[in-house]
């Protein structure tokens, strides 16, 4: 009987000196860290650069109501010059928010609903490479419009146009498999939604 992995197929923290830094942009929500580091090398050890992006990291909101449909935005992104099919989500920029608040501000926001019931679906890096975002999916349950008299929100910019759209989880993971969806957050969670249903999402945890 082969082993199980169990708790050792995870991942771990691992803090490699950082013998110098410089900061050479700054942005709004964004800064660009360039660290020198000593890293194993083929004569020994070396100094090396590494540049990366400091993210605030977000929060995506997967709602799924009771038909089994999924609610997705669509949205413009000037970086890949493309109109994207999303779920609602947003960077965490309010101090002090809890991931999973961000997460059902922003289908508020973005899609005008809101959620129940929370879950814990997905949580990744999509550039550990060169950026520090993470970004955390949580399945929202119980969905329901948020009633006109509420709707504060004005969506200007990217926001001003989008155009919420119910859409068969199934069709969904099938445009993801094709290569018809490509937001890496709505990738994630969409597979790991289709993945949770297959025991009717018993072992998702509720999120808090």
């Amino acid at each position: 009987m082969a082993a199980s992995w169990g708790d050792k197929l995870a991942d771990l923290p691992e803090d490699r000196a950082t013998v110098a830094r410089e900061v050479p942009f700054r942005g709004a929500k964004t800064r660009v860290h360039v660290d020198r580091l000593v890293l194993p090398g083929a004569d020994g050890p070396e100094e090396v650069a590494r540049e990366y992006l400091v993210h605030p990291g977000a929060a995506a909101a997967l709602a799924l109501d009771e038909a089994g449909r999924v609610l997705l935005v669509h949205q413009y992104r000037h970086a890949v010059g493309e109109r994207l099919w999303e779920l609602p989500a947003g960077v965490r920029d309010e101090e002090g928010e809890a991931p999973v608040r961000t997460a059902a501000r922003e289908l508020e926001e973005e899609a005008g609903h809101r959620a129940e019931r929370w879950f814990e679906l997905a949580d990744f890096y999509p550039s550990p490479g060169f950026s520090t975002e993470r970004i955390q999916v949580f399945l929202g349950r119980g969905v329901s419009p948020v009633p006109a008299a509420e709707q504060t929100f004005q969506r200007v910019h990217e926001e001003a146009d989008l155009r919420p759209e119910w859409v068969p989880l199934e069709e969904a993971v099938r445009a993801v498999a094709e290569g018809r969806v490509r937001n890496g957050a709505s990738v994630v969670g969409l597979l790991a939604a289709a993945a949770a249903e297959r025991d009717g999402f018993a072992s998702l945890r509720p999120a808090l």
